[in-house]
């Protein structure tokens, strides 16, 4: 599916129109709580209003980017630009079968907001509960929790592409997604806008609890949907700190993947190594916060950013970080990790507001 969108009529040098707010403070809307603050900055409600928004940038040549729910975003001090996020809310049943129920939902909602919604019309996003962000944001990274990853649910995704001025469904193959991946961090990064996503969920309960933290919850019985939930909700909170409280981004370093010599190789050093088996043959996935862990970073602040001393994995900001103090800290990391293990880290969050 593909349409073309057509500028309303509007005073260019009347912003009002188009909803804009000037200089506007972004610290609060990304979860890591890095100064930051935008030229112009606009919450759609429609399409329409996107496509609008977006041919008033081009005429003042003006860059343009999107935010999600800001929680996998470092954010540059000033981003010189319009900054734009998703207003649209609704969530509508686009068909169903006696197997299943496909859900259309809008970028805007909020992911966990989502997943207790999703309850009412089948089943399969309960493990991925709490994690922060918006619907929209959620193909971006294909997010993924406790057995589950977000593309196995998605049919679809419609986005606004930048480039053209159209409006094009997706599926989920066109989406290439890998883990952590999707085309929209790679071919089409900077250029498709995510407005609506389309999941497939069960009509019948079949709970994912291979994780073991889950499955010794439940030795006794399976548990109902709503249990599942509260299990996964209930982990996270005693692993993960809350990002209202303790300004994180989550996990900020992808698991690394590496080659089996190379698992070998540091088997051989340690006498517990966690690795788990992945698609490719001679991969294994290691576990990037015990790497980090080992490597003295659990814990440990330097200036205004560390490691937090429950969760290796996830980097916290106390008051007065700065951007360059993240990205200052993360490269200590990947350096030391490197150092020790012969094994290169990547970041989950994406630069945002940049447009080098």
């Amino acid at each position: 599916m593909q349409s073309t969108f057509t500028s309303s009529s509007f005073d260019e040098s009347g912003i009002q129109s188009l909803g804009f707010q000037r200089d506007v403070y972004l610290t609060a809307q990304c979860t890591l709580k890095l100064p930051s603050r935008a030229a112009y900055f606009s919450r759609f409600q429609s399409i329409q209003q996107l496509a609008d928004l977006h041919r008033w940038a081009e005429r003042q040549s003006l860059s343009f980017f999107v935010l999600g729910g800001g929680s996998n975003v470092l954010p540059v001090p000033y981003i010189e630009g319009l900054v734009v996020q998703s207003g649209m809310t609704a969530i509508t049943v686009l068909e169903q079968d006696a197997d299943s129920v496909l859900v259309v939902v809008d970028a805007g909602v909020v992911w966990h907001d989502w997943v207790l919604a999703s309850l009412e019309y089948g089943h399969g996003l309960e493990n991925l509960a709490l994690i922060p962000g918006s619907v929209g944001a959620a193909p971006v990274q294909n997010i993924g929790a406790y057995g589950v990853e977000v593309a196995e649910l998605i049919e679809f995704v419609d986005v606004y592409q930048l480039s053209t001025g159209t409006q094009r469904r997706m599926t989920a193959a066109e989406c290439q997604f890998g883990y952590r991946d999707s085309v929209f961090k790679q071919a089409l990064l900077g250029d498709a806008v995510i407005c609506r996503v389309a999941f497939r969920l069960k009509k019948q309960f079949q709970p994912n609890i291979e994780y073991a933290p889950l499955k010794a919850q439940f030795t006794e019985k399976l548990p109902t949907p709503s249990a599942l939930i509260d299990a996964v909700v209930s982990i996270r909170q005693s692993k993960l700190p809350d990002p209202a409280v303790i300004a994180n981004v989550g996990s900020f370093f992808k698991n690394p993947v590496v080659d089996q010599e190379v698992y070998t190789v540091i088997l051989n050093r340690f006498e517990s190594v966690p690795g788990y088996p992945v698609d490719e043959p001679g991969k294994i996935k290691m576990a990037a916060g015990w790497l980090i862990e080992k490597a003295g970073w659990k814990g440990r602040v330097s200036g205004h950013v560390g490691m937090h001393d429950q969760q290796a994995l996830v980097l916290v900001a106390q008051q007065g970080a700065t951007l360059d103090e993240v990205l200052d800290v993360s490269d200590q990391i990947i350096a030391d990790v490197q150092t020790m293990f012969g094994v290169t880290l990547e970041r989950e969050p994406q630069l945002f507001g940049s447009s080098s």
